[in-house]
């Protein structure tokens, strides 16, 4: 249950750093929604829960730090996307 939780947190992390960033032209891209939510979430999360000193529990400014690294990984995703550098 705790995967599931963690998958679907990440996924929903991941859409709304692409709904915020709003550059995809082609609709959700459900893996980088994905590989942003888990990726943004681990290293985002943990950095400023440790710098706001909560530890690893679920406090506001780990999701908060959540969605800031998954706001990074979908712009540098986006920004060395191949298909992006393509278009240029």
């Amino acid at each position: 249950m705790l995967i599931i939780g963690i998958i679907l947190f990440g996924l929903l992390i991941g859409a709304g750093a692409q709904l915020i960033l709003g550059r995809s032209k082609t609709g959700m891209d459900w893996t980088l929604a994905f590989t942003a939510g888990i990726v943004g979430s681990f290293v985002g999360g943990l950095v400023v829960s440790s710098i706001a000193g909560d530890g690893i529990s679920l406090r506001p400014s780990g999701i908060i730090g959540s969605l800031l690294g998954a706001l990074l990984v979908t712009a540098l995703w986006q920004r060395f996307s191949p298909a992006r550098s393509n278009s240029q």
